[in-house]
């Protein structure tokens, strides 16, 4: 909660701003109503934000009184994105612009916003064409995900999804391989990474899911010679990213 706090100059309340959000097609991350509350035109907000697939979530009214810092809220609150989402169409168009066969970095439920600020921020760095994130059960682009980026989010593409599934397959129709990474995999400097590929990252405490792994043509695996058996999702994508840029 405190991080939602420190997101505050993100945060749109009140009916008639927020419906104005969504006609106006403002990227907005998640939607917050009041539990219970469907009175007036909160109903018509809900329907919109369903339409637009945006994630809703009931909180209690009080919560709604601690985001919102004590202002009037009328039962409903939103958080902007840090930064306009792009499309998986765009990042392909980049690609071929660039002459380069994709590079995308999939993030699949990162949910800590540090860890996705650092992978953008990382994945600006390897010349990767774009990062993907699906819309439920992950982070998004709020200001603490901007931060951690180091800026990197104004120069990355990074698409949102409702259906990762659905855009991994996309991706393996236009002939990109996807590489998941687990610890049952191959050791991850034994693979070729020079075409067009995906790299998943998986969440700090499930991992990869089953989806994604069942797609993933490769699994790559990190060696771990000490007591602890996982690193930090960051610090995993990062290692992949740079292997995968010295094939490219």
């Amino acid at each position: 909660m405190s991080e939602q706090k420190r997101d505050t100059n993100e945060l749109i309340i009140g009916r008639n701003p927020l419906m104005e959000a969504l006609k106006s097609g403002r990227e907005l991350n998640q939607v917050f109503v009041a539990r219970g509350e469907r009175t007036g035109s909160i109903g018509k907000i809900i329907s919109l934000a369903k339409q637009k697939g945006i994630p809703i979530k009931e909180v209690d009214a009080k919560k709604l009184d601690y985001m919102s810092g004590g202002g009037v809220h009328q039962g409903v609150a939103a958080f902007c994105a840090a930064h306009e989402y792009a499309s998986l169409e765009d990042i392909f168009e980049y690609a071929a612009q660039k002459g380069e066969p994709p590079f995308i970095i999939v993030c699949d439920s990162i949910e800590d916003p540090h860890n996705l600020g650092a992978i953008i921020r990382t994945a600006d760095a390897v010349g990767a064409h774009g990062v993907v994130v699906p819309k439920r059960r992950s982070a998004a682009l709020t200001g603490i995900v901007a931060k951690a980026s180091a800026g990197a989010v104004e120069y990355v593409k990074v698409a949102r999804v409702t259906n990762l599934a659905s855009a991994l397959e996309e991706m393996k129709q236009r002939n990109v391989w996807l590489y998941c990474s687990d610890m049952d995999g191959t050791d991850y400097t034994q693979v070729d990474y020079s075409g067009a590929l995906a790299l998943i990252i998986g969440s700090e405490g499930r991992g990869v899911s089953r989806l994604s792994k069942q797609l993933s043509d490769f699994t790559v695996s990190l060696p771990m010679k000490g007591k602890i058996n996982s690193l930090n999702a960051s610090v995993a994508a990062a290692v992949l990213m740079y292997e995968a840029a010295k094939s490219r």
